[in-house]
């Protein structure tokens, strides 16, 4: 599935509107045709050519044979054995395991290699995939297997260890261990059922359909208990294909040229930094690159120092993440010493990112062909929205506009539709976006209405449709009466020179309900005071806006996976401190 080819832009005219691209790219008999159709009666944007589930995609990506697929270390996976084992897989779990359609199947490690191939496998075998979050404790571990039924979990030693004490209260039918050297008592080994996979090997023959069920991703929980998120095969092949639609939408606003239909592109590389048990590394990664033929290449864990090391021997062409991993990177004190030439490539997303963060990336990667900041949520899929090349440069505050699959608009308190740049909550909808939650039909009552997705996210969209987070809904802090957006104030401290991250948090006030309090990690060598910062921010922004407690300190701030900073931590480390 390489990224389609269009017939109707060899003569486009440059810095085009994005809904004449969005027109020409879209049109019938185009790889980005859009047709729509009643999904659970609701008529829906569809891509017509995208794949009708994700084993299509496994097999289709056979095309690319003898191409290094993953490399962990020094092993390197083609796209070819890749397939045999997930293949395997598949007919084991179906064949010996009893794993049925709807099954779900959990998975627990790190981003080895073998998590690939349990995802596609157990994918191919008809089952739900269940990611979990392999940084939870043995307790949230238990919550989600429990809570999705799951009846076979694929897990590495750690994660075996920490749900150990949990496991007969469980009702997992199999363990499957991977590169675990100790094996507890009725767990199975992952290289044992794979064995030498066949050169014959074949995907067992199942029925499966766009809507089937696919997978159970769970909410970060910062703002209360996880939920599980059911994505269907429909969801993620909608979301492949807005990462090709993204691609093409931004070489042609950047004036670049298209990939020649009549030559094969030269091989992206992808450096992960993310967890696969996110969307972004899951939808956004994995399938993106299973479909298009780049290769994944994956970490022990995220390691600045360990990522430029790789960039330069891999040669990796793209790189993302959340903002906080780019500036990592940047701020390393060996980065001059390495190439990082090979990079095209820089998109981040999942947490605001300062403006600044732009201007030092085009200082230090001048070879950077494109650099994008994106939106999206569990709910949507991961893509929803991306804001690339020069757009970026020119709203670098922006998450850019939607994608065209997806309906947006925006709304008050009681979901009425508000004007051009109002400021309200975002709604979508569309065919990435998903069913609803996993045995939560009063959650799903409430976030959801008629197919839209409540985001919880506050927002404007302006007249050519460029989306600017302002907040979250529950980010916000009341202060006698007044809305202090955190963002606008987090913007504020990023812009201090002396600031790495920074968090604003709501703090309680006798009088005023709630003040304003920040947790900053400052740059190491830093000499910078709370005095210091709280003038640097009145100077920005009004003066009620300003924190009047700010916390100092060089260690990073506390992230869930998905790289947002976990604040009720905070709230509760800080709100009663002197």
């Amino acid at each position: 599935m390489p990224v389609p080819s269009l017939r109707a832009t060899k003569h486009f005219p440059p810095k085009a509107s994005f809904p004449e691209i969005h027109a020409a790219l879209t049109a019938p008999e185009q790889p980005f045709e859009i047709v729509t159709e009643a999904i659970r009666g609701i008529p829906t944007r569809l891509w017509k050519q995208a794949a009708p589930s994700l084993p299509a995609i496994l097999l289709a990506s056979r095309a690319h044979a003898d191409r290094t697929f993953t490399v962990y270390d020094d092993e390197r996976t083609s796209f070819e054995d890749h397939f045999r084992q997930a293949a395997v897989i598949a007919q084991r779990l179906v064949d010996d395991y009893g794993v049925r359609k709807g099954d779900r199947v959990a998975i627990a490690m790190r981003n080895f290699p073998e998590w690939s191939v349990a995802f596609w496998g157990a994918s191919a075998a008809g089952a739900v995939v269940v990611p979990l979050n392999s940084w939870g404790t043995g307790t949230e571990l238990a919550f989600a297997l429990e809570d999705s039924g799951a009846r076979v979990l694929f897990a590495d030693a750690e994660r075996i260890a920490r749900i150990e004490k949990h496991r007969s209260a469980l009702a997992l039918e199999a363990v499957i261990a991977v590169r675990a050297e100790q094996v507890p008592s009725g767990c199975d080994r992952m290289e044992d059922i794979l064995g030498v996979p066949p050169e014959d090997a074949t995907l067992p023959q199942l029925s499966i359909e766009p809507e089937d069920d696919a997978t159970l991703f769970y909410t970060s929980g910062t703002t209360g208990r996880p939920k599980g998120a059911i994505g269907s095969h429909r969801n993620i092949c909608s979301a492949v294909m807005n990462l090709a639609f993204a691609q093409v939408r931004g070489l042609l606003r950047s004036g670049l040229p298209l990939p020649d239909p009549g030559e094969e592109a030269p091989q992206q590389a992808y450096l992960l930094s993310v967890p696969f048990f996110h969307v972004t590394g899951c939808h956004g990664v994995l399938c993106g690159m299973t479909a298009f033929g780049g290769k994944i290449v994956l970490m022990h864990k995220w390691d600045p120092e360990r990522a430029l090391e790789l960039i330069e021997h891999e040669r990796i062409t793209s790189i993302g993440g959340v903002p906080a991993m780019v500036a990592q990177l940047m701020d390393s004190a060996h980065f001059a010493e390495r190439d990082t030439s090979s990079v095209m490539s820089i998109g981040y997303g999942g947490a605001p990112a300062p403006p600044e963060l732009l201007h030092r990336i085009e200082k230090q990667f001048p070879g950077a062909a494109t650099v994008s900041n994106g939106y999206g949520l569990t709910e949507t899929s991961s893509l929803a929205t991306l804001n690339v090349g020069p757009d970026y440069s020119a709203r670098p505050e922006s998450v850019g506009p939607v994608l065209p699959i997806c309906e947006t608009k925006v709304v008050d308190a009681e979901g009425a539709e508000l004007p051009t740049d109002e400021l309200g909550e975002l709604w979508i909808r569309g065919a990435n976006v998903v069913k609803g939650y996993w045995n939560r039909p009063e959650a799903t009552a409430a976030e959801f209405t008629d197919g839209w997705f409540h985001t919880g996210d506050l927002v404007r969209i302006d007249s050519e449709g460029f989306v600017t987070i302002v907040d979250r809904l529950k980010d916000i802090v009341i202060r006698g009466g007044e809305n202090v957006y955190c963002a606008e104030v987090e913007a504020a401290l990023f812009e201090h020179p002396d600031v790495r991250d920074v968090a604003v948090i709501g703090i309680p006030h006798p009088t005023l309900g709630e003040e304003v309090g920040a947790v900053v990690q400052i740059c190491p060598g830093s000499r910078a005071s709370d005095e210091a910062l709280r003038n640097f921010v009145t100077d920005r922004i009004a003066a009620f806006k300003a924190p009047s407690r700010i916390w100092i300190d060089e260690a990073e701030l506390p992230r869930n996976a998905a790289g947002k900073v976990l604040k009720r931590e905070l709230k509760e480390q800080f709100s009663g401190a002197d």
